[in-house]
């Protein structure tokens, strides 16, 4: 297949040569550059990584070579927090004001007038060929889980994990407020859904109610429980009261909960007196937490008032928790719904955007590892990581360097998965017109 920059070669063997991958991202000890890049070669048969070496050390004999002339390589990458179904609504449902109450109220009323099986389905599956389509390898989603959309979405989520096997490892986690987890029947609906449908998941939004450490331990004792992993939605507020992160700590160490937990958002916290921010990052990092950030949603939402200039970009506080020994990352979130009108699902974007907005630059070489090594670990798949052995599962530009990959959007990326290229043609919003009533 023709890629951006040039023809894969059509053999069960072959070899990629001249490829600059960051560090970070290689299971090897091979020399980076100052840029935290290192110069390899790759062979690849039978769709599977069989050797890495430095650029130059590699035998002949691999079979026919493809030379990227120096373009930055990536794993595909792995995107650990979206709202798959909310994705694509803003045609019908725009959000008025551009405000988090207005986000909230107008999904409200879309979920309520708009969400049969069909109507998620269509929308969720757009995503995921947007998605792949970029480069993407694992997504977790979150799925609103509240009255009669438990029993609607949960279905059509597990029928498209299976479509997708093989194409992307997908999971999700419920989504609800902190104190529906206080009503006994709806916590039975849940667990009974992510039993039914799910993988394993467990979590909601969390928020400053006089009830939160009950609502807390009741969600830790049915994730011990049934072997749940957790994933909260936290803080999303530019108030610094809002400190639900350190209850989430205190209730982990106070069950010895021994799974995995991931928060995101967390944006009080880079409001906090350094006093207050030093000690609960020093809880999140006893309890085992992992934090994501969402750069490009929480950009548009945090601080805005109507006439007013934002004051602040509403991200957490990354450097600081990577600093402790916490695990970071960045990923998409919404995707062209009332919490955020614009997005793709694409990674390389969230990357270019999140260095620029939480400035990554000249603060270490391994902030790749944030749409990559990280949010892969944190959702247990094997993914993000270019491995002797692993899938040949790879994004190939033309990018000679930081700059340049950041620079354009790269439009012209090859993506392989098993080791040949994917049809990189996006779906065309059109297909989802008949979904938009009158809108368009």
């Amino acid at each position: 297949m023709t890629t951006g920059f040039a023809r894969l070669p059509d053999a069960p063997a072959f070899r990629l040569a001249d490829l600059r991958v960051p560090a970070c991202l290689i299971d090897g000890d091979i020399a980076a550059d100052r840029n935290g890049l290192a110069r390899i070669d790759l062979t690849i048969a039978d769709g599977r990584i069989e050797t890495i070496a430095p650029i130059g050390v590699m035998a002949a004999g691999a079979g026919p070579t493809l030379d990227l002339d120096g373009g930055i390589a990536l794993p595909r990458l792995v995107d650990c927090h979206t709202h798959l179904d909310k994705g694509h609504i803003w045609p019908r449902s725009p959000n008025p004001d551009g405000t988090f109450p207005g986000a909230l109220k107008t999904v409200g009323a879309d979920r309520e007038a708009n969400w049969s099986a069909e109507d998620v389905r269509a929308r969720m599956d757009f995503s995921l060929r947007t998605a792949f389509a970029h480069g993407t390898a694992a997504i977790r989603t979150h799925l609103d889980s509240l009255g009669k959309q438990i029993g609607i979405s949960w279905p059509v989520y597990a029928e498209l994990r299976s479509e997708w096997a093989g194409r992307i490892a997908l999971q999700a986690s419920p989504l609800f407020g902190a104190d529906a987890a206080l009503d006994p029947s709806h916590m039975q609906a849940i667990v009974a859904a992510v039993k039914a449908h799910g993988d394993g998941l467990l979590g909601c939004v969390t928020y400053m109610i006089p009830e939160l450490d009950r609502a807390l331990d009741i969600l830790f004792r049915a994730a011990i429980e049934n072997g749940f992993d957790l994933d909260f939605h936290v803080d999303e507020t530019n108030d610094p009261a809002a400190r639900s992160l350190e209850h989430i700590a205190d209730a982990a160490l106070r069950h010895r909960f021994e799974g995995r937990i991931l928060c995101g958002h967390c944006c009080s916290l880079a409001l906090q007196a350094p006093e207050d921010e030093a000690r609960i990052i020093a809880k999140v990092r006893e309890a085992g937490i992992a934090v994501v950030s969402l750069p490009l949603c929480n950009m548009y939402l945090q601080d805005r008032q109507q006439g007013r200039t934002p004051r602040w970009r509403g991200v957490a506080a990354l450097h600081e928790l990577k600093a402790a020994g916490v695990p970071v990352m960045i990923a998409s979130d919404n995707t062209r719904d009332p919490f955020y009108a614009y997005g793709d699902l694409d990674l390389v974007e969230v990357l270019r955007e999140g260095t620029r907005i939480l400035q990554l630059d000249h603060s270490g070489l391994d902030w790749a590892n944030a749409v990559a090594r990280t949010p892969a670990q944190a959702m247990g798949v094997e993914a993000g990581v270019i491995a002797a052995g692993a899938p040949a599962d790879l994004i190939l530009t033309r990018a000679r360097g930081w700059t340049e990959l950041f620079s354009r959007p790269q439009a012209d990326r090859t993506v392989l998965v098993s080791g040949r290229a994917v049809d990189r043609t996006l779906p065309d919003y059109r297909e989802l017109d008949h979904l938009m009533g009158q809108a368009s």
